[in-house]
């Protein structure tokens, strides 16, 4: 079962792979520029890991509270969005040489696999973390299925 980052269909095949394009090489090359001085939007780090019982997704959102973020969940797409406000005081006896830490907007959609039950979706935020738990329906399970001698029926 995987879970899959949503994509907007909308746009024509040419702007999706340049979007997928440039993200990969972000990511790669961890472009220290986006975002800088601007509050443009920002990318935040997500693992996504499936036990026996669920889909369990986790995002990394320093310097942010769980006020600051908002997850909605439409036509089985779940969205995680939120606002990182600047953190630098502009003060007249300090000067910055280097500012790499991220602030502005962000938002990631993921489309979830129709094992997640949707209606018991949970969320949770600590240090800095937001884990999101989905669990599957029960059809999604693993069980042990008896296996019958055909003599013996």
């Amino acid at each position: 079962m995987a879970i899959t980052r949503y994509r907007n269909r909308s746009w024509p095949t040419a702007w999706q792979e340049l979007e997928d394009m440039s993200n990969r090489l972000n990511r790669m090359f961890g472009d220290a520029t986006a975002g800088e001085g601007d509050g443009t939007s920002w990318v935040p780090a997500v693992n996504v890991e499936e036990t026996k019982d669920e889909l369990v997704l986790t995002a990394e959102l320093p310097g942010m509270h769980e006020g600051d973020v908002e997850i909605e969940l439409e036509n089985n797409v779940l969205t995680i969005h939120g606002t990182k406000e600047q953190e630098r005081e502009q003060k007249d006896d300090r000067r910055y040489h280097l500012w790499e830490r991220r602030w502005g907007s962000f938002q990631r959609s993921f489309t979830l696999p129709r094992t997640v039950n949707g209606e018991n979706i949970s969320a949770t935020f600590e240090n800095g973390v937001l884990t999101v738990h989905m669990p599957k329906v029960a059809e999604a399970k693993s069980r042990r299925i008896e296996i019958r001698s055909e003599s013996s029926a």
